[in-house]
């Protein structure tokens, strides 16, 4: 399994990049591998400012659906529109191309709480 060490983690299987106070969001390689074919996913909270741990969508696989949770507290920017009509990019490229959401975070401090990539991988073991 890849966990790129440029990432923090939660153990809720989310990535966080951060670049400024604007981060980038998805679900690990191992989260994807865990749910199996991505289905679909669905985020209406576009606009809406949250709090660390709050849900911001779901993602369905063919055997389940899974809350996302958000690693750190902010305002959500952008959804990545491609998952809407190619749902699998988050099997196929989940560092990349599967992103999820790009969000304004309010304390970028926050992020480096998260877990590294060495860390990480322990947890998913």
């Amino acid at each position: 399994m890849n966990f790129p060490e440029n990432l923090r983690y939660t153990k809720d299987h989310e990535w966080i990049k951060l670049e400024g106070n604007i981060a980038t969001i998805g679900v690990t390689d191992f989260a994807q591998q865990e749910l199996g074919d991505i289905v679909y996913v669905e985020i209406e909270t576009k606009g809406k400012t949250l709090t660390a741990e709050a849900v911001f969508g779901t993602v369905e696989a063919v055997k389940t659906v899974s809350d996302l949770f958000l690693p750190v507290s902010g305002t959500i920017t952008e959804v990545n529109s491609a998952l809407d009509a190619q749902p699998e990019l988050v099997n196929t490229d989940p560092y990349g191309e599967g992103w999820m959401i790009k969000m304004t975070v309010d304390n970028p401090g926050d992020v480096k709480k998260l877990m590294d990539a060495a860390a990480y991988e322990k947890l998913a073991g």
